[in-house]
């Protein structure tokens, strides 16, 4: 398969601890069994995304500030969703939007959601990062690409997600050679639709194609017409196992 004849393929001998970012659940009210999921010791998260209404809303939402409040309270990292709408998004609206998280929801960093990916971008994007995080102490930023952009992205964010799509691209895909000069931290996949029988066979991509942050889920976007992160997956307490204790990875 592709993924095998990466150069990356050699990180599969080191030590990389594999762990799950959340893209962003339905509103607790919806969703409230996946937000108290995510505070169950021993659930292997790396961060989980606070998405009010694609951006932190008109007002101070007490729910999710009670659900933020629970994720900090239990050690993990909340990040606010930022959506730059490929670049068409001004820095003005995205800065206003990352204070009023900061403001409301005391987060912890931020997924540029829809992130360009185009050279000509980088300093546009280097500019927001920069303000991001001098609005927010130590703040974790994520550029969310959703496939792989131009190597410079990556002196740029903490982490980028350099593949956001189906099982059925994702288990054909390839990944950039320029990726195996950073570490797998630096790499994120999410991946929707993937059938339970071929979980081990996704970790085992994100594994060889060195992503250290991942999000797979059997749900679907049924054509585009549906969100496959709001709900959790139905395989849920198996992909926490298996990410939490190493398995194939």
């Amino acid at each position: 398969m592709p993924y095998l004849t990466s150069t990356r393929a050699g990180t599969a001998s080191t030590d990389v601890r594999t762990g799950l970012g959340i893209p962003g659940y339905a509103h607790p009210l919806v969703a409230p069994a996946e937000w108290a999921e995510l505070t169950r010791p021993g659930t292997p998260l790396h961060w989980v995304v606070l998405d009010i209404a694609d951006g932190p809303g008109a007002r101070p939402d007490p729910h999710c500030l009670e659900a933020a409040g629970r994720l900090r309270n239990a050690g993990v990292r909340v990040l606010g969703h930022l959506d730059s709408a490929n670049g068409a998004r001004t820095f003005g609206e995205l800065i206003s939007d990352a204070h009023r998280y900061r403001d409301w929801y005391r987060v912890d960093g931020f997924l540029l959601d829809r992130c360009p990916t185009e050279r000509v971008s980088l300093p546009e994007i280097r500019r927001t990062v920069d303000t991001l995080r001098s609005i927010c102490d130590d703040a974790h930023v994520v550029l969310g690409h959703g496939t792989h952009p131009h190597p410079g992205y990556a002196e740029c964010g903490d982490q980028l997600v350099t593949f956001s799509g189906s099982w059925s691209d994702y288990r054909w895909s390839q990944v950039a050679e320029w990726t195996a000069d950073h570490p797998p931290e630096r790499f994120c996949h999410f991946v929707h639709g993937v059938p339970g029988p071929h979980l081990d066979e996704a970790l085992r991509i994100a594994r060889w194609q060195g992503a250290a942050t991942i999000y797979f889920t059997d749900r679907t976007d049924r054509g585009g017409r549906a969100d496959p992160w709001e709900t959790l997956p139905g395989y849920w307490d198996d992909i926490v196992s298996r990410v939490g204790t190493g398995v194939s990875e």
